[in-house]
């Protein structure tokens, strides 16, 4: 409903809160001929209003969902997330973690041996030492490209040069174990 349309809105309810306290016994047809218009008039503006579905629970975060009737808020979705709930609480909790089995990586389990690694690192000089400038690269070519677009820059330093790392060792990383979760919602029922 936009502004016009809640403003609109406003004014009939308005006018007939005004038509409801002249109401009496002794009012005459007429008058209530233009109450009923009045009335009429405020439901049409209210159709007009109203985009949305009826909502058929009454949740807020699902009014128009799926209805469950033994749901205190008729919605099935958030009944069966309580279900859920109560299910794991009596059952002990979530599935219990197997023991942890190395899981092979990109990088490498940690007691095979790792292959040699290069890669050349782009330096500037600043005027006083060799520094760092980029991330260090797999490809020479790539790095000399890095370093031509540098050149090509609006603030170039006054000399770059490439080292060529050589290393017989590859850092391994581990983030954690590998746990096993159950992908089934109801545990596979």
């Amino acid at each position: 409903m936009n502004h016009a349309q809640s403003t609109a809105l406003g004014r009939a309810l308005r006018l007939l809160g005004e038509h409801g306290e002249a109401l009496g016994s002794d009012t005459p047809d007429a008058r209530l001929h233009e109450v009923r218009a009045d009335l009429k008039r405020a439901l049409d503006l209210l159709e007009e209003g109203v985009t949305t579905a009826v909502p058929t629970t009454r949740c807020p975060e699902h009014p128009t969902g799926p209805v469950d009737q033994g749901a205190p808020d008729l919605c099935l979705l958030c009944e069966t997330r309580r279900r859920s709930a109560r299910r794991a609480e009596y059952h002990g909790g979530p599935l219990p973690a197997r023991p942890a089995e190395p899981v092979p990586s990109r990088y490498g389990v940690r007691g095979d041996r790792p292959q040699p690694q290069q890669r050349w690192l782009p330096e500037r000089w600043n005027g006083q030492v060799w520094e760092l400038c980029g991330t260090p690269r797999r490809d020479r070519r790539e790095a000399e490209l890095y370093i031509a677009a540098q050149l090509r820059g609006p603030r170039p330093a006054p000399a770059y040069r490439l080292v060529h790392e050589f290393t017989d060792y590859e850092v391994l990383r581990v983030w954690g174990t590998a746990v096993r979760t159950d992908t089934e919602p109801l545990g596979g029922v």
